[in-house]
């Protein structure tokens, strides 16, 4: 099991990170080994000093797929998810600046919280879901799907030419404006359609 994740995927997030507008997808993974497990609080690593959540709607795979083309994506899920994509972005920065893979940055022992799932069938169109992350009982990121640059059966359609897609894969679609700095004992909720899908603690 992989996760496959979509960078710079919101206006508003390229800007506030001064990020170039991609022509592509951005798309980089996370080790299954990134997923934060069950009930377990994040521990901020002692590698960074500057961690940030970004909230992210999630697509779970349900079956094996490779060069999907859009018209049949929708076909390769049934579960859409809320996650954050925790990144060290002192190390981020670092990296990139030298030209390296951000692996170090994104990719480490609990970067990934995956919230609870819910059938894709509840909802009117996945392309206008509104989620949120609150820290400390206040909003800091809000957003809507219907604001990607690319949408969910794009994405899929993209990502599953250069990687095979398998059953239990997650997709990470992107995080709106908002990202921030957690600290010790932040509580972070997250929400997707007013439905809690998560609560964490910050260690």
């Amino acid at each position: 099991m992989k996760l496959i994740c979509i960078g710079r995927n919101y206006t508003d997030h390229i800007k506030e990170l001064e990020n170039e507008k991609p022509t592509d997808p951005v798309v980089f993974l996370k080790p299954d080994t990134a997923i934060l497990l069950k009930k377990q609080p994040f521990f901020i690593p002692d590698f960074s000093n500057d961690v940030h959540h970004e909230v992210e709607v999630l697509v779970k795979i349900n079956k094996v797929g490779k060069y999907i083309d859009k018209k049949f994506a929708h076909k390769y899920y049934d579960q859409i998810g809320l996650g954050i994509d925790f990144t060290a972005r002192d190390l981020q920065a670092q990296l990139k600046a030298k030209g390296l893979p951000w692996e170090k940055a994104k990719a480490f022992d609990g970067a990934a919280v995956v919230g609870n799932w819910v059938d894709k069938q509840q909802f009117k169109d996945v392309n206008n879901l509104s989620f949120t992350l609150e820290k400390n009982g206040e909003v800091v990121q809000k957003g809507n799907t219907n604001l990607m640059l690319w949408k969910i059966d794009e994405i899929i359609e993209y990502v599953s030419k250069y990687f095979t897609l398998k059953i239990g894969d997650i997709i990470f679609t992107g995080t709106p404006s908002g990202v921030g700095k957690v600290i010790a004992n932040d509580k972070l909720d997250g929400f997707l359609e007013n439905k809690q899908m998560f609560s964490i603690t910050v260690k």
